[in-house]
């Protein structure tokens, strides 16, 4: 097994911090404003580009990209066809989350289409990964109802089907490259209770993977960053709204000396 540590999404989120990778994001309307400022708390630049013609060159000078598929309106899903196919061409690494797919026609369609793309990443629920493989009808709505773990054979096809990682949420978070697999069992119920809570990692991910050489590792160092500043932010919030707010500064302070003390592996 590929060994994965705390040293590594120290190394990655320094890096990060240090470039400040541009990220383009084609990502549904209930979250842009979320996402966005997740990833400026990180350490990474926002450019919510979605509209056709402009998301192809955008692109082409964009460090990573994501692609999640929350709202996907008729403009916004011809947007993000020309954009994977251009981030494919130039080698642009690019984030999946297939939101709600198997449970809705369009949507369903649209990841199928996007796939002949070869995502770097693809990020969903158990329910959405297990749809995404063509082995299941999907969760309730962006509820999963099934595991991790029974999504991680769905997992490694995809990952070897398509050269990919797959990273599936739960509540032990499973990254696989379809033959090494990392488990992180960091995070906090409250990230199910925010708008946006899943969708941001989608957009940290894909900063990770700009900065990182090796994709397992970029997807499982973005994964712990993201859900220590959950646990971090949630030591002092009231309930989901505080909570959104102390998550945003959890991200900004999140260092190194609170990766090690808290990462947790199995």
């Amino acid at each position: 097994m590929r060994r994965f540590t705390a040293d590594d999404a120290c190394l990655l989120l320094a890096r990060l911090r240090e470039r400040t990778p541009l990220v383009q994001c084609l990502t549904n309307a209930v979250v842009t404003n979320f996402t966005a400022n997740a990833l400026l708390a990180v350490g990474a630049a926002p450019a919510m580009t979605d509209i056709p013609i402009e998301a192809d060159q955008f692109a082409r000078i964009a460090s990573a990209m994501l692609v999640n598929l929350g709202t996907p309106h008729a403009e916004q899903r011809a947007a993000m066809l020309e954009a994977a196919r251009a981030a494919h061409e130039i080698g642009t690494p690019w984030v999946l989350d297939p939101v709600a797919v198997g449970v809705l026609s369009v949507r369903t369609q649209l990841a199928a289409d996007l796939l002949a793309y070869a995502p770097t990443a693809i990020r969903g629920n158990a329910s959405e990964v297990i749809a995404l493989n063509g082995s299941g009808h999907g969760g309730r709505g962006v509820d999963s109802v099934d595991t991790a773990e029974q999504a991680l054979d769905a997992a490694g096809r995809l990952a070897d089907r398509y050269g990919c990682i797959v990273a599936i949420s739960g509540a032990t978070d499973l990254i696989t490259d379809g033959t090494d697999v990392i488990r992180l069992s960091n995070g906090h119920p409250y990230l199910t209770q925010v708008t946006g809570g899943g969708c941001a990692l989608g957009a940290i991910t894909a900063a990770f993977l700009a900065v990182g050489d090796d994709r397992l590792v970029a997807t499982a160092a973005a994964t712990a960053v993201y859900t220590i500043a959950a646990e971090r932010a949630a030591v002092g919030a009231g309930g989901p709204g505080s909570f959104a707010v102390a998550f945003l500064d959890a991200l900004a302070s999140v260092d190194g000396a609170a990766i090690r003390a808290s990462i947790a592996m199995s």
